[in-house]
């Protein structure tokens, strides 16, 4: 039968959260069958090397385990392949052993852990919730490696495929990818009906189906395959959202946080994006969204004028950008050279780096800058944080919102080009919703000098209910409750297919011209 999820499977605080930064230390997980050398090769070289690597064998998960010779065995079969190692191999059947210090003592100076191919299930009867979990979770919080093949893969996710096929028994295994769903010999045994049926049960969770012969490295946020074959990554459909499978050869790559945002967001109640947004109006406030390029006098002028002049309060936001390397926002000696004094920066990559601190800058606020880079890192940084209320806040309060390039797409509802692994996907899965400042719309920038308007026009015909706004370098919208100023040096363009989706054209707009986002007319 197909179990209900454990007790154990549940997020719980303990339970880590999606990271942005990824995951610590490194995860080989290998399909089965004979894995190339290469493979455990680059497990022994991420454990440091022969002059630095201690290799802890988990052979729990084999039936043969128990023999008297096995161990030895497992010893000389690693130090033939691999001479110059220091191998050691632990194993006990017994949990009270598994808890014990003196057990558990090789795995704490250990760099590197194999959990060897059997019965997954060997492995949590033996080891789950006990020290020897506990210390793999040490293991790679300093940096180390943690590998398996076949059993020891199924085991590294916490809602595990214990066995079974037509009726997969699930259990629970170590978390050591959460929201993920691992199974192994997946092409080779034709599971992806069986995974499907998991990740059906099992909302808030992506899988991923390792071939035999190959292997996947989970390194920071990135998913790397090695071997002869491929890895699957697979999301159920829901009720709203089609299923969805993307294969990767050996070498190519793809990114976890990716996946596990798409995980989370379908399993929310909301589906996203909605069948209808709202009106695409400000309320309250002003925004001012900059196809990126050169800013004009005229515009870096009006957001000073919209942020209270010489009494502006204006708070940069420069996250779009790597920290390293990055130098002062640009935008910084515009507004100095506009008058403006009161320039504050919140400068944050990550939401552990927001504290009361950074939001104070916020709290009395005239204005706030997002400068260009990826609008994926702002999602990063502040989603699920109180700054984005408090953005909103600024705006509530007869403030301005501005940005450019990066700083424009995040302002719309719906994200554009949000995709880490590049800016060429409209539509990335997982990171598809802006702040919101403009509802009901999807904002591009560059448009005219990257050639966009084949992009936003696709995506409005795939999803008419939004307004689609492509704004040129050097040109700025200025959007005060639903009327729209085009204001720079080009022109922007507006995509709107809720009257008829089949025969959308862009309506162009240049300077000094306007348009109510509402009515859909010229003013």
């Amino acid at each position: 039968m197909l179990h209900a999820p454990l007790p154990a499977q549940d997020r719980s605080p303990a339970s880590p959260a999606i990271d942005p930064r990824g995951l610590s230390g490194t995860r080989i997980l290998g399909g089965g069958g004979k894995l190339p050398e290469g493979v455990y090769d680059r497990f022994l070289q991420l454990a440091g090397g022969k002059d630095q690597a201690r290799i802890v064998l988990i052979p729990t998960a084999s039936e043969t385990a128990d023999q008297p010779d096995a161990a030895a065995k497992t010893l000389a079969r690693w130090q033939n392949d691999h001479p110059g190692f220091t191998f050691t191999v632990l194993h006990t059947r017994d949990r009270a052993t598994a808890d014990s210090e003196a057990f558990t003592a090789p795995l704490r100076s250990a760099t590197g852990v194999w959990l060897g191919g059997g019965a997954q299930k060997n492995l949590a009867d033996a080891y789950l919730g006990t020290a020897v979990e506990r210390e793999l979770q040490a293991l790679l919080a300093r940096g180390g490696v943690v590998g398996g093949t076949s059993a020891g893969t199924a085991i590294q996710t916490r809602t595990m495929i214990e066995s079974g096929r037509e009726t997969p028994i699930v259990s629970a295994g170590f978390d050591l990818v959460p929201f993920a769903i691992s199974d192994q010999h997946f092409l080779k045994r034709e599971r992806l009906p069986r995974l499907l049926q998991v990740l059906g049960r099992h909302p808030g969770h992506f899988g991923l189906g390792v071939d035999e012969g190959t292997a996947v490295e989970i390194a920071g946020r990135t998913m790397t395959v090695h071997g002869v074959s491929k890895a699957l990554l697979v999301l159920a459909a829901t009720t709203t959202t089609p299923q969805r499978i993307v294969d990767l050869a050996a070498g190519e790559s793809a990114d976890l946080v990716t996946w596990q945002r798409c995980a989370v967001q379908r399993a929310a109640a909301a589906p996203f994006p909605p069948p209808q947004f709202g009106e695409p109006r400000v309320p309250n406030g002003a925004l001012v969204i900059v196809g990126g390029g050169r800013i004009p006098p005229a515009v870096v002028q009006r957001f000073v004028e919209l942020a209270g002049g010489a009494n502006a309060k204006v708070v940069l936001v420069p996250g779009a950008m790597p920290r390293a390397g990055r130098g002062e926002e640009p935008f910084a000696r515009l507004l100095r050279n506009a008058g403006v004094s009161d320039v504050r920066t919140l400068d944050v990559e990550h939401p552990s780096e927001l504290d009361a601190k950074g939001l104070a800058l916020l709290a009395d606020a005239t204005a706030v800058w997002f400068g260009g880079g990826r609008q994926w890192r702002l999602c990063d940084a502040f989603e699920g944080t109180a700054a984005i209320a408090a953005f909103h806040a600024v705006l509530a309060r007869g403030g301005v919102i501005g940005g450019s390039s990066a700083g424009a797409t995040i302002q719309g509802e719906f994200l554009v080009r949000g995709n880490p692994l590049g800016n060429t996907e409209m539509w990335c899965e997982g990171y598809q919703r802006g702040f919101g400042f403009l509802p009901g719309c999807a904002i591009d920038q560059h448009f005219v000098a990257r050639n966009r308007e084949g992009d936003l026009r696709t995506l409005v015909q795939t999803l008419p209910q939004l307004l689609g706004l492509g704004i040129d370098e050097g040109t700025a919208a200025i959007v005060r409750g639903s009327a729209l100023e085009v204001l720079g040096d080009s022109k922007l363009a507006i995509f709107d297919a809720r009257a008829d989706r089949k025969a959308i054209a862009p309506t162009w707009l240049g300077s000094g011209e306007r348009w109510d986002l509402v009515a859909g007319k010229r003013l």
